[in-house]
């Protein structure tokens, strides 16, 4: 059975000066979830464009089941693209929306009639067969849009950034519909967006791009709990950065005090500055990773005094700022804290925060 893997070797795009994607090179298996995910300008619908083949790479090559198809127009390339906008046709009602393209292969009347009927069921909209556009809402306009992608079966689906025209709710409930289409056709889905929940909630495989690169390239456990760097620890939700320097084997020091890691820190020598000669480098932990401990809680490590400053309602749990005193010459540093709805801190409270070590993650920068 012939697999459709998609390679991107070495591709490279600039518009004028700016240098757009910067060789970039991933190779993504028949039957997965992927998802681009970055900010504004990172170079990720790009991308997606030069796969699709609305745009042309300046240098490198894309390939698909092994054939070099860079230099065929998007109309020659088994790939289809779902775009923001839906791009429906108004003058055709639904069933003739998602029938167009196989109109357009001619393909047999019946064939035709079988293979909407079946996606219409798919994606749950038999019973908008003889609406027109104008009539639907943007769920509605959005699960159209998905089935005339894909009832031309591609061997590669493109999303680009498919829900965000949509309010939070129904995003929510159209991405697992989302992942359970993609799992049913079992058709590589390739999407775009800037929405790290989205890219979390549907991918098997995340690649986070800035300035034009693949940043980190994993699963969303992987990149959402061992970002690489700042960056990624920072876009990929709350986080509190810890500027520290190595002093021994899984040994830091921040301001607060000395951090046991489970990984050792290999930051290079700092050449410039009071910190001239010294490892230093930033450690991430994510705000619903620090412990506040109960009175008869007691841990050998990482134990650390602080006072509550203010607390946040959040619906789900409580964010805290609490302020943790500088050692030595140090300055007192604030960090966001999560706790669950029903423990209660109040400004002014004295606590002691704990850090486990496998959450403290040590960064590349």
């Amino acid at each position: 059975m012939k697999s459709f893997d998609l390679q991107v070797k070495n591709v490279s795009k600039s518009f004028g000066e700016k240098a757009v994607l910067k060789g970039i090179d991933v190779f993504i298996k028949d039957g997965q979830f992927v998802t681009l995910l970055g900010p504004s300008g990172c170079g990720k619908t790009t991308l997606l464009r030069i796969i699709a083949g609305f745009e042309k790479a300046d240098a490198g090559e894309v390939i698909l089941s092994g054939e070099v198809i860079s230099n065929k127009s998007p109309a020659h390339r088994p790939i289809n693209t779902v775009f923001q906008s839906y791009a429906l046709f108004p003058h055709l009602n639904v069933f003739n929306n998602i029938a167009f393209g196989l109109k357009s292969h001619k393909v047999p009347k019946d064939e035709i009639e079988k293979r909407v009927n079946a996606m219409m069921e798919m994606v749950n909209i038999t019973d908008l067969k003889n609406e027109m556009p104008a009539t639907l809402s943007g769920g509605q306009k959005q699960r159209v849009a998905l089935a005339r992608a894909l009832v031309n079966e591609p061997d590669i689906l493109l999303l680009d950034e498919p829900l965000s025209a949509l309010d939070a709710n129904l995003r929510k409930k159209l991405q697992v519909e989302l992942k359970e289409v993609q799992k049913k056709t079992d058709t590589t889905f390739i999407m775009v967006t800037h929405d790290q929940d989205e890219a979390i909630a549907v991918s098997d495989r995340v690649l986070v791009m800035y300035q034009g690169a693949i940043v980190q390239d994993g699963t969303p456990e992987d990149v959402y709990e061992h970002p690489v760097n700042r960056f990624v620890a920072t876009f990929m939700g709350e986080c509190n950065i810890l500027e520290s320097e190595r002093i021994a084997d899984k040994l830091a020091k921040v301001a607060f005090g000395e951090l046991v890691l489970e990984k050792d820190p290999q930051w290079a020598a700092t050449t410039e500055g009071a910190n001239a000669g010294k490892c230093c480098g930033g450690i991430a932990i994510r705000m619903e990773d620090i412990h506040v401990c109960t009175p008869n809680e007691s841990f050998e490590n990482n134990v650390f005094d602080a006072r509550i400053l203010e607390r946040i309602f959040r619906g789900d749990y409580w964010e805290l700022i609490a302020e943790l005193p500088g050692v030595g010459n140090a300055e007192s540093l604030k960090l966001r804290v999560m706790t669950d709805p029903d423990e209660i801190y109040n400004p002014g409270d004295n606590v002691k925060l704990y850090m486990e070590p496998q959450y403290l993650q040590v960064l590349d920068d």
